[in-house]
């Protein structure tokens, strides 16, 4: 009987395959399964060995290749038959990366489980944005939520955005109409600025920016798909200022 293998939680990062960790980069070079997410790059794919197989996992706005349980039980069958398997999710696996519910699976099991931590798309998009989350003269919490959840309008929300504050919506682009009215009816001022940042971190990365009233428009207007974060806080005008005003010096 083969030994067990081992089911590796491996965050993909933001997308550009210089931000993996070295672990990741390696795992991914001598995995014999690779279970991966719709929004890792190709790129990243690329560094498989040669006689991987890959499988597909892809997840769409209420539509999944596989359901979670499905995917729970295809990582542990292909331990069990004496594979290393590596779980390669965008990002990093325990931030809305359902980690924390993969692992859970494979431990009731008896399966051996390593979590590799990932940057996560909020810190890989931020960064490439040049968007910092927090600021000694803007903002000292953040918060990250997400978009998509069961009953969005009755999550209590309230503190989580506004002076002092940056909040990050995940998976926020269909549900940004419902998302800006929320908070404005919190009372979040409508010109609080926002930005939404689409592809972060990759060769065709949007940065857009605006203020929270004018949201839904924004998204819509300029066709915004996933994978997007929306990034609400004074922290989003600062590096506009900062771009603003070298400008004119080169200018001067």
């Amino acid at each position: 009987m083969a030994e067990t293998g081992t089911i590796y939680l491996v965050g993909a990062g933001p997308g550009d395959p210089d931000l993996l960790t070295v672990r990741a980069a390696r795992l991914l070079g001598s995995a014999q399964i690779i279970v991966h997410d719709g929004l890792v790059d190709r790129s990243i794919l690329d560094l498989a060995r040669p006689d991987a197989t890959l499988i597909s996992v892809a997840k769409q706005r209420s539509k999944h290749t596989l359901p979670q349980e499905d995917i729970n039980a295809l990582l542990v069958r292909e331990a069990r038959a004496g594979r290393d398997v590596v779980r390669l999710k965008g990002g990093d696996p325990l931030i809305f990366g359902r980690g924390g519910e993969e692992a859970e699976a494979a431990r009731a099991e008896g399966i051996r489980v390593e979590i590799i931590p990932g940057i996560s798309a909020a810190n890989g998009a931020a960064a490439a944005a040049q968007i910092a989350l927090t600021h000694r003269d803007a903002s000292s919490i953040v918060s990250f939520v997400a978009g998509q959840c069961k009953g969005l309008k009755d999550q209590n929300w309230a503190g989580l955005a506004g002076a002092g504050r940056t909040l990050v919506i995940y998976m926020g682009v269909k549900t940004a109409p419902q998302i800006a009215e929320k908070l404005m009816a919190d009372g979040l001022a409508p010109q609080m600025p926002v930005a939404v940042i689409e592809n972060g971190a990759r060769p065709n990365q949007r940065v857009l920016r605006g203020m929270l009233a004018g949201l839904p428009d924004l998204v819509e207007s300029e066709s915004v798909i996933s994978p997007a974060l929306i990034v609400i806080g004074e922290v989003t005008a600062r590096d506009n200022l900062a771009v603003a005003r070298l400008a004119q010096e080169a200018a001067a």
